[in-house]
């Protein structure tokens, strides 16, 4: 009989770890990618909102010179 150096309860614990690993990476592989991209798709969201703020600013810059110079029209 071989000599065995390592406890079997040692081996068996070691080998039930490795193989609830493996058994649980494609779930935390798939959570991982959810959050990314719902990540992703917030920033786009913040982004957006921010060029709608920012394209009112001009809008109203615009208006506010537009409504000058009608209002500059000597008649």
């Amino acid at each position: 009989m071989a000599d065995e150096t390592v406890n079997p309860q040692i081996t068996d614990a070691v080998t039930q770890t490795n193989v609830k690993v493996v058994a649980e990476s494609p779930s935390q592989a798939m959570a991982s990618l959810y959050q990314v991209v719902s990540h992703a798709s917030g920033l786009s969201v913040q982004n957006a909102t921010h060029s709608q703020q920012a394209m009112n600013q001009v809008t109203a810059a615009v208006i506010s010179k537009g409504v000058q110079l009608i209002m500059d029209i000597k008649g």
